[in-house]
C-alpha cells in the first residue's frame, strides 16, 4: 500500500463502488429527527425544487458530495418517470440490484447468496474495465429491505470492509411517489477510509489523477469556462453519478421485451455517461458492449 499510492487512488477512481451513495439516515447525529421516511424524503424534494429545476446536469438531477472525518459520502436526488410501484417491484431483491450494478463498467461478477444476516450480493470489481475478473476485489453486501410502506420505499446494502485500507461501506435507495407517474428517488454511497488510504488517494489525486473533475463547479476558468471541483468530493462525485446512471438505466428497460432489456440497459448506461465526458468518458460504445456481454455470457446473466 505504501509502496503503490498510485495504483491505489487509479482503484479508488474507478472501482465504482469505492460506488454507490448514503441517505441522511446513514449519517447519524447530522440527520433530521424524521430522516428515513416519507414525510423527509418530501421534504427534501421540495428544498430541492429549484435546484432540480435549474439543474446543470440538464435532467431533474442535484447530486452533492461530502468529505466527512472518516471517508466520503455521495447523495444523488432525482425525479425519474416510473411510478413508484414499478420502482418498487424492479428492485424487489438482491438478484435484481446485482443485475442492475453490473452495468457499471467496473463491475465484472455478481452473485446473490443467503447468509445469518440476511441476502448477501458479492460484488467482484475490477481496478480498469479490461483487467481479468480473476483480478477483481470483492464486496459482499447485506442486502435489505429497510422501509417497503405503500408510499415510501428505502432499501439499504452495507459492506464492513473493503480494499485498501476502505470500510464501513453504505448504499442506501430511498424513495417516494410523486403522483402516478414520477418517483423522487434518493441514492446516496459512503464509506470510510484508514489515514494510508486517505493520504494515497489525495497523492494520486494531485498527481497522476490532476485532471479527473467531479460536477460541482467551484468558479470559473481563465477563459471562462466552469471550474469543476477536484480531489477526493470530485472523486465521490463521479462515482455517484456512475451508480445513480446504473439504476436509471436499469428502470429504462422495464417496458422492453426480455429478450431486447439486457441490450437496451447497456446502451442506455453508456448513452447516459457520454452526455457528461468531462467527467465521466473511459471507453468507445463498441468496447463497453464487448465485455458486458462477455461478463454476461461467462455467467449467463439472465435478462
Amino acid at each position: 500500500m505504501n509502496r503503490h499510492p498510485a495504483s491505489f487512488l487509479q482503484l479508488a477512481s474507478r472501482m465504482g463502488l469505492g460506488l454507490f451513495l448514503v441517505t441522511c439516515a446513514l449519517v447519524g447525529e447530522a440527520a433530521p429527527p424524521d430522516a428515513g421516511s416519507a414525510p423527509a424524503l418530501r421534504e427534501q424534494h421540495q428544498k430541492l425544487a429549484g435546484q432540480l429545476a435549474r439543474s446543470p446536469l440538464r435532467r431533474p438531477i442535484h447530486l452533492e458530495s461530502t468529505e466527512t472525518d472518516g471517508g466520503l459520502q455521495g447523495d444523488v436526488y432525482a425525479v425519474v418517470d416510473h411510478p413508484l410501484e414499478q420502482v418498487r417491484a424492479a428492485l424487489a431483491d438482491g438478484t435484481q440490484w446485482c443485475e442492475m450494478l453490473l452495468l457499471h463498467i467496473n463491475n465484472r461478477r455478481c452473485r446473490v447468496s443467503r447468509q445469518p444476516e440476511g441476502e448477501t450480493l458479492t460484488l467482484s470489481v475490477v481496478q480498469r474495465y479490461d483487467k481479468p475478473v480473476d483480478q477483481a476485489f470483492e464486496l459482499p453486501f447485506v442486502h435489505r429491505t429497510a422501509s417497503d410502506g405503500k408510499d415510501y420505499l428505502a432499501v439499504k446494502l452495507s459492506a464492513d470492509s473493503g480494499p485498501m485500507g476502505t470500510s464501513n461501506y453504505r448504499v442506501t435507495l430511498e424513495a417516494v411517489a410523486l403522483g402516478e407517474r414520477q418517483t423522487f428517488l434518493h441514492f446516496g454511497y459512503a464509506y470510510d477510509h484508514n489515514m494510508i488510504a486517505r493520504l494515497a488517494t489525495m497523492a494520486y489525486l494531485a498527481t497522476f489523477g490532476s485532471h479527473k473533475v467531479g460536477f460541482t463547479v467551484i468558479g470559473k476558468t481563465p477563459n471562462g469556462e466552469p471550474d469543476y471541483i477536484r480531489g477526493l468530493r470530485g472523486l465521490m462525485e463521479r462515482n455517484a453519478m456512475r451508480y445513480f446512471l446504473t439504476l436509471d438505466a436499469y428502470l429504462a428497460g422495464l417496458d422492453i421485451p426480455p429478450p431486447e432489456r439486457a441490450d437496451k440497459r447497456m446502451r442506455r448506461w453508456f448513452e447516459e455517461v457520454e452526455r457528461y465526458p468531462v467527467q465521466l468518458h473511459e471507453i468507445d460504445l463498441a468496447t463497453y458492449l464487448e465485455h458486458k456481454r462477455s461478463d454476461r455470457r461467462r455467467d449467463a446473466v439472465k435478462p
